[in-house]
């Protein structure tokens, strides 16, 4: 049994408390907030838990194995350095951290006190996602020529961090998952009309490796949820739609393929032509399963076996670059920058 202390009781560590405190592999042990009502919360469900508003409390019992972090992301830093620290394995919510400076201290931590670091990029294990990874790695779409993100709602509006940093990190991991690599540059703009200096929306294109585009639109200033992913390839074409909760998958047979015609007049000329092939569409299984258990479950296996997680924290420093190169990019109205 795995004990852990949870470290924010708001807007999403309710869903983290529901998970590690199964009674069987884990259980939560302490809830901290500094929210007195939050906890009353807690309390009024959960009895048993210790609840308290010093993270040192917790530390400080020897029952707690590892502390699991829903904060706002200028607090993760601090919170996860000193549970580090304290030799406590840590999972803390995406992003790592601030900076990436930060985030390399972390990793270094992490790696001296032989625990386990593992940042919450929750879409790594949603099973349309991991599908998708599995299509790439077979090479079913073919060369992958872009790939286009959208991630908007209305709400809810961060005042610690703007739209990039709050949405756009999600589908850094997952690109970074599917390509198994980072971009080489970011360029972005954004705008900002509810909170000055905190941008609502943000439209961002990364340039990976092998001439692949992805290119990214998350907002918060949105009258529509969407969770959309167009990835196109050479030979085929995919959807992924993350709302749609059975069927979030369409594989489309289609491609453009270049042609060179010569019309018989002149033997040295040609004419170029685009080809367009339509086949069928597949709308494949994906198997049911909800993410933040499956990401849950894996920081408890990874703590029982001493391996490293998938979204571990070179992979969390990994985004936070990328996140810091699109904010410089808007404050250089939309300058091409170094990731």
């Amino acid at each position: 049994m795995i004990g852990i202390a949870l470290v924010g009781a708001g807007h999403w560590g309710p869903n983290l408390l529901r998970n590690f405190h199964n009674k069987q592999s884990s259980s939560v042990l302490w809830a901290i907030d500094q929210d007195p009502d939050r906890l009353k919360l807690v309390s009024s469900k959960y009895p048993e838990i210790s609840l308290g508003s010093d993270l040192s409390e917790a530390i400080e019992d020897s029952r707690v194995d590892a502390v699991v972090i829903a904060t706002p992301t200028s607090t993760h830093y601090p919170i996860a350095k000193a549970a580090l620290s304290a030799g406590r394995h840590v999972l803390v919510e995406k992003p790592i951290s601030s900076t990436s400076t930060q985030a390399e201290e972390l990793c270094e931590i992490a790696l001296s006190r032989g625990v386990v670091l593992m940042v919450g990029h929750v879409f790594i294990f949603n099973p349309g996602v991991r599908k998708v990874r599995e299509y790439l790695t077979n090479d079913l779409l073919g060369r992958i020529h872009y790939i286009s993100m959208v991630r908007t709602n209305l709400g809810p509006i961060r005042v610690d961090v703007n739209a990039a940093w709050d949405l756009a990190s999600h589908d850094i991991s997952i690109v970074n998952h599917w390509l198994g690599t980072g971009p080489l540059t970011a360029s972005a703009i954004g705008g900002s009309w509810i909170n000055p200096g905190v941008d609502d929306v943000v439209f961002a294109s990364l340039r990976f490796p092998d001439e692949i585009l992805v290119n990214l639109h998350v907002s918060w200033l949105n009258p529509r949820k969407a969770r959309d992913i167009t990835v196109v390839g050479e030979r085929k074409m995919l959807t992924f739609d993350d709302m749609n909760l059975t069927e979030p998958l369409r594989i489309y047979d289609k491609q453009v393929t270049d042609e060179l015609i010569d019309p018989g007049l002149v033997d040295t000329f040609g004419l170029f032509r685009a080809s367009i092939r339509e086949g069928d569409v597949t709308i494949p299984k994906v198997p049911i399963g909800e993410p933040l258990m499956l990401e849950c479950s894996h920081f408890l296996e990874c703590i029982d076996s001493a391996t490293p997680p998938l979204t571990g924290g070179p992979e969390g420093l990994a985004v936070v670059k990328v996140l810091e190169a699109i904010q410089r990019s808007i404050e250089n109205d939309g300058l091409e920058e170094k990731v």
